[in-house]
């Protein structure tokens, strides 16, 4: 092999180097983050889980249960439970350190133009995602609660002891009481099913907010048009009914809520996709390769005006440094 190939060889192979050093650096940065994230969402588990427990809890009093009462079977149950609560917090607290070194890593291999195209969508991509949770958490859940316990007897066994407390020697006791009308379903909650349902409301909400910036951002790549979108309009219907179907409970008003709410997310995207083709147009017919009759002259290509584009902004860049 020549000196002059063996040169080519490690002059490739040094760019790849460098990328994967930094590679590593931001992954380190982000896994430890995650790790504090993790430590510092395990201090305050408890509060987080009563908290994201609060719907179970208003739905049983509501039915009359005076102390509701949630249970764990195996002596590990707890600790995993709050574990659990710790990593998906720990992820949101180092969420936007994650992001930033994501950022980072991308950033120096984008064009300007392609730099503030992405960035707001990285900014609001947690935005909705919170908005999403916030709606599970506020709305659907204690509709789904109320569905879910409104089949039992009784919200809770404490209920019926505390209502058939007897005399025994002259002080109160708790027994249970003789029924001759069938066996009495009772409600014992386990702490990490009624928190996994939770859980699943919390995270399909928020993938489902991220639709207008999945679709936005697919129309900012040319992937998909707002003609398109409307075109299909009834066959997202259709699919959202489906969804509603599948990650709500089977009553109708929630269905309902889920559906208003996604297929209104739907009609945003379709209009923010048509603005980012309209500003997409006034910029090309501003640079004079936009014809009103014909849409991008025919003369000059969607990659000649990329090219010529990407060519300007290297130029751009390279006056500045």
């Amino acid at each position: 092999m020549s000196d002059k190939n063996t040169e080519d060889i490690e002059q490739s192979a040094a760019p790849l180097i460098e990328h994967l050093a930094e590679l590593r650096t931001r992954l380190i940065r982000s896994v430890i983050a995650f790790i504090l994230g993790i430590v510092v969402a395990f201090t305050v588990a408890e509060p987080i889980l009563q908290f994201l427990l609060e719907p179970i809890e208003e739905t049983l009093r509501d039915l009359g249960d005076p102390s509701p009462t949630m249970q764990y079977t195996s002596p590990q149950e707890y600790l995993f439970t709050l574990f659990r609560i710790s990593m998906v917090f720990g992820f949101a607290l180092a969420f936007p350190v994650i992001g930033l070194q994501l950022w980072r890593f991308v950033a120096p291999g984008l064009y300007r133009s392609e730099k503030s195209a992405f960035l707001p969508f990285l900014i609001a991509s947690p935005v909705m995602f919170i908005l999403g949770t916030s709606f599970a958490h506020f709305v659907v859940t204690p509709l789904a609660m109320a569905f879910f316990l409104g089949f039992v007897d009784v919200s809770s066994v404490f209920a019926t002891l505390m209502q058939s407390a007897t005399s025994v020697g002259g002080t109160e006791a708790l027994a249970i009481p003789e029924t001759d009308t069938g066996i009495s379903i009772t409600f014992f909650g386990k702490v990490n099913e009624s928190l996994d349902i939770t859980l699943k409301f919390i995270i399909a909400f928020g993938l489902c907010f991220q639709l207008p910036v999945l679709l936005t951002l697919m129309g900012k790549a040319g992937l998909v048009n707002a003609e398109g979108l409307a075109r299909v309009r009834k066959y997202a219907m259709v699919g959202i009914l489906l969804l509603a179907a599948l990650v709500t409970p089977p009553d109708v008003i929630t269905q309902l809520i889920l559906f208003v709410v996604v297929y209104g997310l739907y009609e945003v995207s379709i209009f923010l996709v048509a603005r980012v083709e309209k500003q997409h147009e006034d910029k090309l017919r501003a640079e004079g390769y936009y014809d009103d009759d014909y849409g991008i002259d025919d003369e000059m290509g969607d990659e000649d005006v990329f090219d010529i584009k990407n060519d300007e902004e290297n130029l751009g860049e390279s006056k500045n440094g």
